[in-house]
């Protein structure tokens, strides 16, 4: 009984440790697509969903962030806002 106890809390403090730690990626990311918005509301929304398709593309984290920069570069109310 002693080692299904500790078994089962292993194995537990394992899942919990995976799912806090791509929780903070994930946080991670998001603050990275909303940093390079600024304050702009449109533009935060737009980056989030620039933040998603780079998460279907499966954009590699060390290349999210010049990921992110162009496509911020290339955001369509720039144009007006200038």
């Amino acid at each position: 009984m002693d080692y299904f106890i500790v078994v089962i809390t292993t194995l537990a403090g394992l899942y919990f440790h995976g799912w806090l730690y791509l929780r903070i990626k994930r946080w991670m990311d998001r603050d990275l697509a909303l940093s390079l918005a600024g304050t702009d509301a449109g533009k935060r929304d737009y980056m989030l969903l620039q933040l998603e398709e780079a998460r279907a593309r499966r954009i590699k984290r060390r290349d999210l962030h010049a990921w992110l920069a162009q496509r911020a570069s290339e955001y369509p109310g720039a144009a007006a806002a200038g």
